[in-house]
């Protein structure tokens, strides 16, 4: 079974920037379309950032801009570079490929707060 270990969440004031990673087990990761999503308190977990095989990549609206999703394939690890965080970005942040989606990891904390 692919483990997903997610980590690099913290809690920043608004305005700063933290760079989550995701590593996983899987071998042949580098085959896979791969997303970040979030799920803030209360609500659906939702994407935010899509990366494919190719390194195409697309970005919610809310997060265009300030987000960059990258990879290793060698390291099998997923990236996402947050700058300019708003409160709202408050939330846990898992990685995961887009179809047929691995067992979720715990995912990471990242709180935006004055």
């Amino acid at each position: 079974q692919v483990q997903v270990v997610e980590s690099g969440g913290a809690e920043v004031q608004p305005g700063g920037s933290l760079r989550l990673s995701c590593a996983t087990t899987e071998s042949e990761f580098k085959r896979y379309n791969m997303a970040w999503y979030r799920q803030p308190p209360g609500k659906q977990r939702e994407q935010v950032a899509q990366i494919t095989t190719g390194r195409s990549t697309h970005y919610s609206d809310s997060v265009k801009g300030r987000f960059t999703i990258t990879r290793d394939n060698d390291l099998k690890t997923l990236y996402l570079q947050m700058d300019n965080l708003k409160p709202e970005d408050t939330a846990v942040y898992y990685c995961n490929k887009e179809w047929k989606p691995w067992a979720w990891g715990k995912g990471t904390l990242v709180t935006v707060s004055s």
